[in-house]
């Protein structure tokens, strides 16, 4: 047991090593990467194929897609019209530097303006593992439960950006909206957030806009 923190230790220091060459990749490409982490069902998929429909006019994307298993999620992307590679991970709860890093040498970087990476769906591994990513986006839903950031503290404190989804499910779930920002706002305070709906389009302009401004600050900074 005495072997344990070091060799977490030195599995993580590997991953943060490979993780910092595909952020290089990316910024010589100029290309903003962003880091979707969500349970199963919280609407991943949903919101990458609404931000691939309302900005591939304007933007080039690309989707990475994390999964156990099938390419399905990595068709849905390609059909909203974006590159997509799929990463079937075997029974790995998570995605890692490594894997990014092979997703990366099939795609076209200098074709692309921003890469959606779709993580595995899981609250706790995912938040554990650099990919190279610049942000790393959260999406919660209002089916899940308001107790989610204090059961799942890790995720919450690790991310830039808070997605809640599915509020169009308010008036039918039970759903204390203050109690889930309390606990939110304990682990990550001034955590930028967007109560949205991919059903019916609510919110989502507001995300929309964050996502495009995020990808302008970035070409500053590459440029």
């Amino acid at each position: 047991m005495k072997e344990r923190i070091p060799i977490v230790e030195k599995i993580l220091s590997a991953n943060d090593h490979i993780a910092a060459q595909n952020k290089s990749a990316l910024d010589s490409a100029g290309v903003l990467g962003l880091n979707f982490m969500a349970s199963p069902g919280a609407g991943k998929t949903s919101l990458i194929e609404h931000t691939i429909k309302k900005l591939k006019d304007r933007l080039k994307l690309a989707v990475v897609d994390g999964d156990v298993a099938t390419s399905i999620d990595a068709d849905r992307a390609a059909a909203a019209g974006a590159q997509s590679v799929q990463i079937n991970t075997g029974g790995e709860c998570h995605l890692d530097a490594i894997m990014l890093q092979g997703a990366l040498s099939e795609l076209h970087l200098e074709e692309i303006d921003l890469l959606i990476v779709e993580n595995v769906g899981n609250l706790i591994c995912p938040a554990s593992f650099k990919l190279g990513t610049h942000k790393s986006v959260l999406i919660a839903s209002v089916p899940e439960g308001d107790d989610k950031p204090y059961k799942y503290p890790g995720m919450y404190r690790g991310v830039e950006a808070l997605v809640i989804n599915k509020i169009d499910l308010l008036p039918y779930v039970e759903f204390d909206m203050e109690y889930f920002r309390q606990g939110v706002e304990i682990l990550n305070p001034g955590l930028v957030t967007f109560p949205l709906s991919c059903r019916t389009d609510e919110g989502l302009d507001a995300y929309l806009a964050w996502v495009e401004t995020e990808m302008e600050a970035h070409r500053r900074v590459v440029q």
